[in-house]
């Protein structure tokens, strides 16, 4: 860390430290999880090193989570099962493994992902809900793992299967993308994108030059499945199942079976996840109340003027597309 860098760090954990009201201090305990510098350099990224852009941002952070019950959210599980199983099978996310560096390796089937099993508040609580046992279960388990601080993840974005309909779901991934922007900054290292069809070739050309170099330098665009690439950060057991063979394309149906599908709901993390969400349910409220059914309604924040003018170059992009096809 630069003698700049260590100087922003102290003048916002001063500035962190008058904060008096209690349950802003408790979810402050929740972001950081013992790891305060680390936190406080990721919000200081994020904006650019202005300590006092990142002292307004952390602090409107937790006003978002305490006012939308976020260090709670990992108590109301998503019920009944089948209602899960649907967001799981239509909202592909998933942890495939660690990276040599053991930082955990999240898969994301963009392509196939069609987000019409339930409303958008389920979705966007099931987005959060994996956010938060990421930084709270995930990472802190591979930091005592490996005996120093992991606080970020790797990212591979399968976008097989993409077709001009994915416009209709530009509104729910803007508000998904805002909310982690602006709540979870820099928890991503880097975005492999793998799979690429025609029509996210022709849009990449046109989003790059919007996005921040910041965010530039984290986007690598892979040939066809990425292994040859991928092998070299993580070894052949964390690759997605879509990773695995070139041509393999992002399945839903594998012949391997939901056991190496990590986005299945069969799959051991979100086995794991959704037993803890339950466990925590029971643990917060009485032994024998029912698990409340209904979704976690969240405050969606306003996309910040960048975000906006991307996802509008995005819809704009694909509407060419389409007219074209049909020409």
């Amino acid at each position: 860390m630069s003698m700049a860098s260590e100087e922003a760090v102290k003048q916002l954990r001063t500035l962190m430290e008058d904060v008096e009201d209690e349950s802003l201090r408790e979810s402050y305990r929740n972001i950081h999880q013992g790891y305060p510098t680390e936190t406080l350099l990721r919000f200081l990224k994020a904006r650019d090193f202005n300590v006092h852009k990142s002292h307004k941002m952390l602090l409107d952070c937790l006003e978002w989570r305490t006012q939308n019950e976020i260090d709670s959210i990992l108590t109301k599980p998503i019920v009944p099962v089948e209602l899960y199983r649907g967001i799981r099978d239509s909202q592909l996310v998933g942890l495939s493994g660690y990276s040599k560096e053991g930082l955990p390796v999240i898969a994301i089937g963009v392509g196939h992902s069609t987000y019409d099993k339930a409303s958008v508040h389920y979705y966007v609580q099931s987005h959060i809900q994996m956010n938060e046992y990421r930084d709270r279960v995930v990472l802190p388990s591979a930091t005592k793992k490996q005996g120093r601080p992991i606080c970020t993840c790797l990212k591979i974005l399968d976008m097989s299967g993409l077709k001009l309909s994915a416009l209709s779901q530009i509104k729910l991934m803007t508000t998904i993308t805002t909310i982690d922007d602006l709540n979870y900054p820099e928890k991503t290292e880097t975005y492999y994108i793998v799979n690429v069809p025609y029509i996210f070739s022709a849009c990449w050309k046109t989003i790059k030059p919007l996005l921040q170099e910041r965010t530039k330098k984290k986007i690598q665009v892979l040939k066809g499945c990425g292994k040859d690439e991928l092998l070299k950060v993580m070894d052949y057991e964390s690759l997605p199942h879509f990773c695995r063979r070139e041509g393999s394309g992002s399945g839903r149906h594998i012949s391997n079976g939901a056991e190496d599908n990590c986005f299945s709901l069969d799959h051991s993390f979100h086995q794991e996840l959704y037993s803890y969400v339950k466990q925590q349910a029971l643990v917060k409220g009485p032994s024998n109340a029912p698990i409340r059914h209904g979704s976690v309604h969240v405050r969606f924040p306003e996309p910040a003027t960048e975000g906006t003018k991307i996802f509008d170059t995005l819809e704009s992009e694909f509407q060419k597309l389409g007219c074209d096809q049909k020409v």
